[in-house]
């Protein structure tokens, strides 16, 4: 399941960024991917995302939840309260970062429950890059220390707006057999 960051684009989520070719590759390979556009798509607040994510795309156990910027929020909220196969962070931050519409969005009123996530995931991956033009450094490193990860750093990736992105397919596809929540 992939959670896009806000925006959407004028053709829906699956022409904007990686979305689509990441669910493509995923298919090739023998997995389900799901990209759809989502509701609310420019403040992509918690108080729709999140019941759109556990109730109507039913993400759960047997999902690996792929959440890039916006969505990356989404499903740290989401792992609070449900269990997950995996958790894929492309681009996460943990606060509303000074600016009003983060803070609209409302992911950022109380502290994240590390703790809880970590134990609703099966295995929780993070993609960041040192050059993101909306997310310092220190921010995205930040998701890694609270969770007890290590991010993996990719120079040179930006805000991960690209149209591929082989290192998340590889990821998915290396710990998605073992992808099970912890008991």
């Amino acid at each position: 399941m992939i959670a896009p960051g806000n925006g959407g684009g004028p053709t829906g989520i699956r022409d904007a960024n990686f979305y689509g070719w990441v669910a493509d590759a995923l298919q090739a390979g023998g997995m389900d991917a799901v990209v759809r556009d989502m509701p609310d798509p420019y403040v992509a607040s918690e108080k729709v995302w999140v019941p759109f994510l556990r109730d109507t795309l039913r993400c759960g156990a047997d999902t690996v939840l792929v959440g890039h910027s916006s969505g990356a929020a989404a499903g740290l909220r989401l792992a609070e309260e449900v269990r997950l196969g995996g958790l894929v962070l492309v681009s996460a931050y943990a606060t509303d970062l000074g600016d009003a519409m983060e803070r609209q969005a409302g992911y950022f009123t109380r502290p994240f429950d590390w703790d809880k996530i970590r134990a609703n995931c099966g295995f929780v991956v993070q993609f960041g890059s040192p050059d993101d033009p909306f997310l310092p450094w220190d921010a995205q490193c930040e998701v890694a220390e609270g969770l007890g990860i290590t991010i993996t750093r990719l120079d040179g990736r930006g805000h991960f707006m690209e149209p591929t992105f082989p290192e998340l397919v590889n990821a998915i596809q290396a710990r998605a057999s073992s992808a099970r929540p912890r008991e």
